[in-house]
This record gives structure tokens, sequence and C-alpha cells, in this order.
């Protein structure tokens, strides 16, 4: 068994990970972490107070892994905008894919935070993190703090409650085509961001900047 100082709390939510992709999410307890980690529950215990705590560091790890590999994504990409958008839409399609744990995790935890005060200011504090990395990608790609009339805050967090909101429909509706529906909105967002930066540049160039 693995001693507990040398297993971190980046172990125990990989290992949770792995519970919930071979046993699914109903099977995940802390018991089963600990197995699976090689712990004893005391250890994994002093990291997750309650099973809900720990769903919602495994929502949070993805989260920001997601994110820096965008931001990475961008930093590296010639064609920023592009690509970009491209990794962001295959990154939130995947999450909808069948057999994705993400979603349903996720949906799940809402549903315990409509009861329960301390999950409900997690998932808050969480929804604020993923709208506020969106709002600052968008405004590196824009190069401004508006679109369209609306600020960057506003778009960020209608664009996140839109792509759960299709998390909902892949996982309620049955012949739901969830490609479809993010291709279609990868072309808009593309064709919008591409709009943006040309208009830009134009202004730009016509400034003499």
């Amino acid at each position: 068994m693995a001693e507990p100082n040398v297993i971190t709390k980046k172990d125990l939510i990989q290992s949770a990970k792995k519970c919930i992709v071979e046993n699914g999410i109903n099977k995940l307890t802390l018991k089963a972490v600990a197995e699976g980690a090689g712990v004893t529950q005391g250890t994994v215990y002093y990291h997750f107070k309650t099973k809900e705590q720990l769903m919602i560091e495994i929502v949070k790890d993805m989260c920001e892994t997601s994110w820096e590999e965008l931001e990475g994504k961008k930093k590296a990409s010639k064609k920023q905008g592009v690509d970009w958008i491209q990794a962001a839409m295959d990154s939130a399609y995947n999450r909808n894919m069948k057999g994705s744990f993400y979603h349903p995790l996720f949906l799940s935890l809402i549903v315990t935070g409509l009861h329960n005060d301390k999950v409900k200011a997690l998932i808050s504090e969480l929804l604020k993190y993923e709208n506020k990395s969106l709002q600052q990608q968008m405004e590196a790609l824009l190069g401004a703090n508006e679109f369209y009339g609306l600020s960057t805050e506003v778009w960020s967090t209608l664009m996140n409650a839109l792509i759960d909101g299709l998390a909902i429909q892949s996982l309620m509706v049955k012949d739901f085509n969830a490609e479809r529906v993010f291709k279609g909105l990868e072309s808009l967002f593309i064709k919008q961001v591409e709009y943006v930066q040309s208009y830009r540049t134009e202004s730009q160039i016509s400034k003499g900047e």
C-alpha cells in the first residue's frame, strides 16, 4: 500500500476518474478511490471530507486542464482565432461524447447544490472561473472587451450557458446530433471572429498604425 505522504491530491483525483470510467459515477465512493490509489480511507478523508467535495475537485481539475491546453494552443498558433476556436469546440464536443463523465458529473453536482449550500458555493466559484477564463480568451483573440455591443463578460456567460444547455440535450435527447450542432457553432464563431479581426486590421491600416 502506498505511503500517505507520497500520495498527492492530484493522485487521488486521477484514481477517482479511473473509478468513474471503469465503474460509473454511481459506484464512486471515497472507499473505492482509496482502494484504487492503494491508500487508507483516512488518507482520502484528509483531502476530501465528502464525496461531493471530491466530485467538485474532479470537475475543477478537468476545467483547469482544458483551459490550460487552450491557452497553450492560443500561444502556439499562427492562426490564433481559427485554431483556438476549433480546439475549444473540440473540447466542448468531446465532453458530450458517449462515455464522457464530465457533464453527468457536473449536472449531478448542480442537483446536489440545490439542497446543499456548500456544494452550491463551490459550483458558483467553478462557473465564475469558467466564465472568466473564456472572457480572457475572447479579449485576447478580439483585441477588445466588447463584441456586437455586448461586453465579453456577457458573451462568456452566454456561451458557457449555451454549451451546458447543449450538454443537457445531448444527454436527454436520444437522436441529438451533437457533432452537427457543434460544427455549426464552430463555423459561426470562426466567421464572426475573422470578421472582427479583419475589421480591426483594416482600421489600423487606415489610421496608419
